[in-house]
């Protein structure tokens, strides 16, 4: 139940500036790789900037990739951060409609980053500025962070906890996309770069080289038995951590015993599970797979990882999160799980900071693909949620 004072600050959500924000958004680029947030960090400090919110860039790698933070100042108590991300993945092949063109068309707007998650960050700049309007006062501060590099190796998450080890927040919102769903768990992710070597020679006289590719193929049956043994204990929430192959490559040509072979491996991780245990149990199942006693050498390395997280569904940030996107008028799901990963992962285990993840547009209909839409609709309900749980929280 939304109450008059409540309502007093909802109607200062301005679905005008909304769109108008968005649209920006969705107009400057920020494709990763190769790591151009250059122009969608410059549009939502200038949204900032015309909206009253005190920002602040910071730099995390050159050529200008800064993480920005916008913070609407509040009491002594710890804050709610509001968190996203400034990249998007690139264009790819099959879109009807500009990409970058902000299209408006039967009550969705269209664009790479509409739902993942531009959206979502404009919604979160709508709600503070709602909130500054108002003039409320609230217990602790609202701080929006936009980082960089969410959809690579995460080097902006990964600055931002380096930078804010010592602050008190008492929640964190993740604004990706999820139906406006409450998700109070998702899996993690984690990157394995496996390089095989052998020695060339002539495929004519094959016992004189060792063939990488045999070995990258003993390794890659490996993994997926250790797929198999993980298949059998599901999370009751998120189901069974996973390992894929998503990449080869190897040899020079079908008349050479190749002397190289690398393959990539996707690791989905469930909470409590550790990245580098996880890269030492499968270091230690390749060490007995006895390549190196025909002639191989394996090497293992995690270039990216992300962490899972779970949040107890009767935390005081899941009531009021779920409650908060119901009154606002969202489809009133259950909280739930998330296959994907997100940097609220490490907000979760590097802070020890409650964490959701809510916000506009559909993860599996609509991100990472041609024609990315939001509906208008859910954009401002997003808006009003993040609005009415900062006050609610911070009460």
């Amino acid at each position: 139940m939304i109450t008059p004072a409540e309502q007093s600050v909802l109607d200062l959500v301005n679905g005008d500036d909304l769109i108008k924000l968005t649209t920006s958004l969705l107009r400057a680029h920020g494709e990763n790789p190769p790591g151009d947030e250059g122009d969608t960090v410059a549009a939502l400090a200038a949204g900032c900037v015309q909206l009253g919110l005190d920002f602040e860039a910071v730099r995390v790698e050159e050529p200008g990739r800064d993480n920005l933070s916008a913070v609407l100042t509040g009491g002594d108590g710890p804050g709610l951060l509001l968190l996203g991300h400034s990249d998007v993945v690139g264009v790819g092949e099959g879109w009807t409609v500009d990409p970058f063109g902000a299209e408006i068309r039967d009550g969705r707007i269209y664009g790479r980053g509409a739902a993942d998650m531009k959206g979502g960050l404009a919604a979160c700049v709508i709600a503070m500025a709602a909130l500054r309007a108002s003039g409320v006062k609230l217990s602790g501060p609202v701080e929006l962070a936009v980082v960089v590099d969410e959809e690579e190796t995460g080097k902006g998450i990964q600055h931002f906890i380096n930078a804010n080890s010592g602050t008190a927040y008492r929640a964190c919102v993740v604004a990706e996309p999820t139906d406006l769903q409450t998700i109070i768990g998702a899996r993690g992710d984690s990157y394995l770069r496996v390089k095989v070597t052998g020695r060339a020679a002539h495929a004519g006289n094959a016992a004189a080289g060792v063939n990488a590719i045999y070995g990258a193929t003993a390794v890659i049956a490996e993994i997926e038995r250790v797929h198999a043994e993980l298949a059998r204990d599901p999370h009751p929430l998120l189901g069974p951590a996973a390992w894929s192959v998503g990449q080869i490559h190897g040899g020079t040509g079908a008349s050479i015993v190749p002397a190289e072979c690398v393959l990539m491996a996707d690791r989905r991780l469930l909470p409590g599970e550790s990245p580098a245990e996880v890269l030492a149990d499968l270091r230690r199942r390749v060490d007995a797979l006895g390549l190196t006693e025909r002639g191989l050498t394996v090497e293992l390395e995690m270039p990216m990882e992300m962490p899972a997280f779970e949040t107890a569904a009767d935390d005081p940030l899941v009531v009021v999160a779920d409650q908060a996107v119901t009154d606002a008028g969202g489809p009133g799901l259950p909280p739930g799980g998330w296959a994907a990963a997100c940097d609220g992962g490490f907000i979760a285990r590097d802070l020890g900071v409650p964490t959701v993840v809510l916000g506009p547009g559909s993860l599996n209909d609509q991100a990472h693909r041609a024609d990315e839409s939001v509906a208008l609709d859910e954009l401002l309900t997003a808006a009003r949620a993040y609005t009415l749980l900062a006050l609610r929280l911070l009460s």
